[in-house]
């Protein structure tokens, strides 16, 4: 089966920047952990995400439209670009409002809606899943098996299955939950080329700021 993934994979077309808004398959929405985030990237930039006066577990990262194989990005459309008020007003998920008119930017046009509509959807799809409540609650440093970060997604979500799931990690730390939806936000497989989940046994997850 190695081998046909492989060859799935290389045939897929190649996809330019730039495509018409609107056309897509699926979602893959982006759960970052912060404070893995902030260790990495966050404290160095004095982004605001990582204030001690936050308590961010897991953020969205950004709601991405998806092809069966490849995906679209900073799509061509006629939407108008959202005020910065509204960008703002998406912090208190997405972390920042920079995150989000960024994630606008190279994503949310591709969706075919108006920017209102695409943070609309986006808060309902980061809605509609639970956290577990274990990371919610964590006060120190751990490492962990990736595998863990999963199976916890998929016993707090009825109807979430490892197929619909992956886990990602960056330079030891888990990095993200991306979670596939379909364009009605129910839970669905993921494409052969969005699962790409961490195999670390000791992946670490800071505590949350």
């Amino acid at each position: 089966m190695r081998w046909l993934a492989l060859t799935t994979l290389l045939a897929c077309p190649a996809f330019a920047e730039g495509e018409a808004a609107g056309s897509f398959d699926y979602y893959v929405m982006a759960l970052s952990w912060s404070a893995n985030w902030c260790a990495l990237e966050g404290e160095a930039r004095g982004d605001d995400q990582c204030d001690a006066r936050h308590d961010h577990d897991f953020v969205l990262h950004g709601l991405w439209p998806q092809y069966e194989a490849g995906w679209p990005s900073y799509c061509r459309t006629m939407a108008r670009d959202p005020a910065r008020r509204d960008s703002e007003a998406m912090a208190d998920i997405m972390g920042s409002g920079g995150s989000a008119w960024y994630q606008w930017k190279k994503h949310g046009r591709c969706a075919g809606m108006p920017a209102s509509d695409y943070f609309g959807t986006a808060r309902r799809a980061f809605g509609s899943v639970v956290i577990p409540q274990v990371f919610r609650d964590l006060a120190r440093d751990v490492k962990l098996p990736a595998s863990v970060v999963e199976e916890a997604f998929v016993e707090a979500n009825p109807g979430l299955t490892p197929a619909m799931i992956s886990i990602t990690c960056d330079q030891g730390y888990i990095q993200e939950a991306r979670i596939c939806l379909s364009k009605d936000l129910e839970f669905r497989a993921c494409g052969v080329d969005a699962a790409r989940d961490c195999r670390l046994q000791d992946a670490v997850m800071a505590a949350g700021r």
